[in-house]
């Protein structure tokens, strides 16, 4: 009885620290996301804004991107938050899900930076903390022992994995987070955009993806897969990175958020720790742009809910991304923070060099989610052998379309 005493007395003690740091005395905080450490971080610092009157929860998950629109669809919105990137924000303004946060900016926002803003048709439609992109992983010793070069193509990285595969140093070197669906849809437009394509055609919302470019993405991909695990069509980033970790790969393009923190994890070989390196994106093709595209991660405010939770919301994700948080050392290596005080560490050296580079930022338009969702759904057949390349790109062109056209984008 003591000890349920004590312990009632802490978690009291707890929820009214937590009430007295952020300064909310009603609402509700519930948050989708995704689930890497930056994202992690931020979650729980929202959360520590829940007491006896502010109910606190989150859903951080891997498959966000299924759940959030529906998730804020009812009324009220299951989820007061979603933390997206300047993907993910797209959908969520195609269905109307969440509001402008202007007036709580205006309120409550007066330290945020202005690069913090994301503004669309002139309002703040999100909140970023953090950018991102992806960029080369590998394996210093490996390479070494191989005897060559961090390479700076994606025709580089194929004549390494030839090689390190020869000398019998490794069977599968190569790590992509090819699995069928989002994954492998943002693989092909890395590389799509790097041989110099464009989505649509100009100033307009008509696919444009079967195109050389289209085929030579897709032919790459190919290439690069005949290096990886057998089971690639199922690796996201969690199994890319658990490829990695377990000393199986020596080349990936990985995300910086996740590089940031890939060696960290308990049960990592210690040549894998020591031989851990990270460079800028790759070209492809002889072209001078990178094959990959620069993000942000932010959060947003549900609109089917009342304005004591979504201030509730926006001050808890708020507090969740004060500069205090870059104390912790650990923290302050999870992300490229765009929070004051952030000072770059050696493993954001990516995401600054795909940044340098001249990358191209992840297209911002109503149309692009659907076409991410046709590339994600068509590709698999073609990377498994089923069909040819101009096939599976013309499946996307008429996926698209038929989605585009049910949305009054074509």
């Amino acid at each position: 009885m003591l000890k349920k005493l004590l312990l009632a007395g802490a978690m009291s003690l707890a929820a009214s620290t937590a009430y007295a740091n952020c300064g909310i005395e009603e609402g509700r905080i519930s948050i989708i996301g995704n689930e890497f450490p930056a994202i992690q971080t931020v979650g729980a610092g929202a959360l520590a804004c829940g007491s006896e009157t502010v109910e606190a929860k989150s859903n951080l998950t891997a498959d966000h991107q299924k759940l959030n629109v529906a998730g804020m669809s009812g009324n009220p919105a299951e989820y007061t938050t979603a933390i997206i990137a300047n993907s993910s924000i797209v959908a969520l303004m195609n269905e109307d899900v969440i509001r402008p946060l202007d007036d709580l900016v205006a309120k409550h926002g007066g330290d945020l930076k202005k690069t913090q803003l994301i503004t669309i048709n002139g309002k703040i439609m999100a909140v970023a903390f953090m950018a991102n992109a992806q960029h080369l992983v590998y394996r210093k010793d490996v390479l070494d022992e191989a005897g060559v070069e961090p390479p700076k193509t994606y025709e580089g990285m194929l004549e390494a994995a030839k090689v390190i595969r020869e000398k019998g140093l490794m069977d599968n070197p190569v790590g992509g987070a090819y699995a069928a669906g989002w994954n492998l849809a943002q693989e092909f437009n890395n590389m799509f955009l790097g041989y110099g394509g464009q989505h649509f055609k100009a100033g307009s919302a008509e696919p444009n993806v079967n195109t050389p470019e289209g085929v030579k993405a897709l032919e790459m991909m190919k290439a690069l897969s005949a290096y990886m695990n057998p089971d690639f069509l199922t690796h996201d980033s969690n199994a890319t990175n658990a490829e990695y970790r377990a000393g199986n790969v020596a080349l990936m393009n990985m995300w910086g958020s996740r590089a940031a923190t890939l060696t960290s994890a308990e049960g990592v070989p210690q040549e894998v720790v020591d031989g851990f390196a990270i460079a800028g994106p790759m070209t492809v093709g002889g072209g001078s742009t990178p094959a990959t595209t620069l993000w942000w991660d932010g959060w947003t405010v549900a609109k089917n809910i009342s304005d004591a939770e979504a201030e509730a919301t926006f001050v808890a994700m708020k507090k969740a991304i004060d500069p205090s948080i870059l104390k912790d050392s650990e923290v302050a290596q999870q992300a490229v923070w765009l929070i004051d005080g952030y000072e770059p560490t050696d493993k954001a050296v990516g995401v600054f060099e795909a940044a340098k580079a001249g990358s191209i930022p992840y297209p911002m338009l109503p149309y692009m989610g659907l076409m991410h969702t046709a590339l994600g759904n068509e590709l698999a057949d073609f990377m498994q052998g089923k069909e040819s390349a101009e096939q599976a790109l013309k499946d996307v062109e008429a996926a698209y379309t038929a989605a585009a056209k049910e949305k009054g984008f074509l």
